[in-house]
């Protein structure tokens, strides 16, 4: 029986799929008011409901962490990015879970390697055990503590990596940005997730750290003639960029 995307998206809403921790209160509004979709809704309906990233939330919340791993929709496009610019070696900063692990390792060939940094200890063996229960426990590499002693370790030991994925403190957004350009080889791709902080980054009404720091971070992949950048607006924001 063929099922047209809004019913399919009202199955899944069902079954417990959404669109992940950052669309919790709007999927709660949709149901509230049925045949109203958001496009990111509409989208993640078209898709079957992702059983890693369910494990990884089960995880999360027996351990008291925070339900903020990336998007599923986003977390497909990390996979479709990686399998298409053929990537050999990737590093992402902040593994909370691992769901953004195991979606880069998706997208990996036979022999890939992901180093992931993680401040804390007690997140990477929550991730360690999601990366292992997905089948990518021999793919990734766990580098623990404050992450620009990780990068600058990793630089003096010569790594280069083809692909950057960005998710951790919003304030070190700038500093990871100059490390990823350092430690990429030529056309590595480099994506960040939370780039609108929920509406913060455009509310000129709100000008802490954090908020500085990613609009800082958003110029500069608009205008760092190092790179050639985009932005996504879907969820809470993504970008990304080429490294030339």
């Amino acid at each position: 029986m063929k099922v047209d995307g809004q019913a399919k998206w009202k199955m899944n809403l069902d079954a417990g799929h959404t669109g992940g921790a950052g669309s919790l209160d709007r999927d709660k509004d949709v149901a509230e008011a049925p045949g109203v979709l958001t496009p990111e809704t509409y989208v993640d309906g078209l898709f079957a409901a992702d059983e890693d990233w369910v494990g990884v939330r089960e995880r999360l919340a027996a351990n008291d962490m925070p339900d903020i791993s990336v998007e599923p929709g986003y977390g497909r496009l990390l996979t479709l990015l990686v399998r298409a610019s053929g990537v050999r070696d990737a590093l992402e900063i902040g593994a909370l879970g691992g769901y953004s692990g195991i979606c880069l390792a998706r997208g990996m060939a036979a022999g890939g390697s992901l180093v992931s940094l993680e401040l804390k200890p007690e997140f990477a063996e929550v991730a360690r055990s999601s990366m292992e229960a997905a089948g990518f426990g021999g793919v990734v590499e766990y580098r623990l503590g404050d992450a620009k002693l990780s990068l600058a370790a990793l630089a003096e030991e010569g790594r280069k990596f083809d692909f950057f994925f960005i998710d951790a403190d919003k304030g070190g957004y700038p500093d990871y940005l100059e490390w990823a350009i350092k430690l990429a080889r030529p056309g590595a791709i480099i994506a960040a997730d939370n780039t609108l902080l929920r509406g913060k980054t455009i509310d000129q009404t709100r000008n802490g750290p954090s908020v500085q720091a990613i609009r800082a971070f958003n110029e500069a992949i608009a205008r760092d003639e190092r790179l050639i950048g985009a932005m996504l607006p879907a969820y809470d924001g993504l970008a990304l960029a080429v490294v030339k």
